[in-house]
């Protein structure tokens, strides 16, 4: 019990809120704990900014920097400020997934604001404004990132279309769902996180991350202290240092209060 966290990162979905969004009265005490006792908190999700908003609202969070879109963006906030925003072309990537499943919805991130969409989404699962376009128009300047849904496929079905699109050049992460998260080559949660703690002087050694997804594998494999959620897939629970239990029975609380 020697080592302390100097930092915590947090995944939100799965980690910090459910389906509701809301982040629960017991975790809100737990972070508060961490604040209070002068160590950072700080978000590192997959979600972009205008839906990350909505949890960091809810959280005892002073002026800090947030790793957003699976680390192609870091906001300060508050008050709102872009401070890396890491891009790619799209069309490339676009043109190979419609080769390989014509009938996917299609997302781009528009830093800041919202997404630019091929078709609307299901309900709830993009915040901000959302405008559609056609995918020509979508696919037509550098982006921070693709999103590829499909509410009619499985999980499984999307992780074997990962494959088969055998993408070269990007980075990519695949949901619980049929989702599958596109960014810059390289680019993920760690090093969003490593540009972060670069700037504040922390070491990755003494960085506390918690996570539940495969677009966590990275950041938990990075950090000193790498902790898996209860319930997450098998390829998180073997990088990560250790396995608390799931949001349902307060596992990110009882990992802060080893801590704190």
């Amino acid at each position: 019990m020697t080592w302390q966290p100097a930092l915590v990162a947090l995944d939100v979905d799965g980690t910090l809120v459910d389906a509701s969004n809301i982040v629960a009265p017991q975790v809100r005490a737990a972070i508060q704990r961490v604040a209070d006792a002068g160590v950072p908190v700080i978000l590192s999700t997959g979600r972009a900014w205008a839906s990350a908003l909505t949890v960091i609202e809810q959280l005892p969070f002073e002026h800090a920097e947030h790793v957003c879109s699976n680390g192609a963006v870091t906001v300060r906030y508050p008050p709102f400020e872009v401070v890396d925003v890491l891009t790619f072309d799209p069309r490339p990537v676009v043109d190979r997934i419609l080769a390989e499943h014509p009938a996917p919805l299609l997302a781009v991130e528009v830093v800041g604001r919202g997404y630019r969409v091929s078709s609307e989404f299901p309900a709830g699962e993009l915040h901000g404004e959302i405008e559609v376009v056609s995918v020509d128009e979508l696919a037509g300047s550098d982006v921070t990132r693709v999103i590829v849904r499909d509410p009619n496929a499985s999980e499984e079905e999307f992780i074997e279309l990962a494959h088969r699109l055998g993408l070269e050049g990007v980075s990519y992460a695949i949901g619980y769902t049929a989702w599958l998260d596109i960014a810059p080559e390289g680019v993920d949660k760690a090093h969003g996180l490593a540009r972060v703690c670069g700037r504040m002087g922390i070491d990755a050694a003494d960085v506390l991350a918690i996570g539940d997804g495969r677009n966590d594998i990275e950041m938990l494999t990075w950090a000193g202290r790498g902790v898996a959620m209860g319930g997450s897939p098998a390829e998180l629970l073997e990088v990560a240092d250790a396995v608390t239990g799931s949001l349902a029975d307060d596992g990110l609380v009882a990992e802060l209060a080893r801590w704190f």
